[in-house]
């Protein structure tokens, strides 16, 4: 678990999968609500959620406008550097 960092030569420097930007933005604004009740705001199931979580889940481009259209956010916010 935690952030994935990587080695991006043609930027010469580490970066952070975006993988492991979405999972922690989703933990962040997800904050102390449970991920059952998070979800269902989202309109994902709970185990979709804990895999993004904690990087197991590959996320669709459809997910990701799901998500950003519930959330009331783009997705370069969920992906950006912090």
């Amino acid at each position: 678990m935690g952030c994935d960092v990587i080695y991006n030569p043609y930027m010469g420097r580490k970066q952070e999968t975006y993988r492991a930007k979405l999972a922690t933005a989703i933990k962040a604004l997800r904050g102390g609500q449970s991920q059952a009740a998070f979800a269902k705001r989202i309109a994902i199931s709970q185990s979709t959620l804990a895999r993004i979580e904690t990087e197991e889940q590959n996320v669709t481009i459809d997910t990701l406008e799901l998500i950003c259209k519930r959330l009331g956010c783009s997705l370069s916010d969920l992906i950006q550097d912090a």
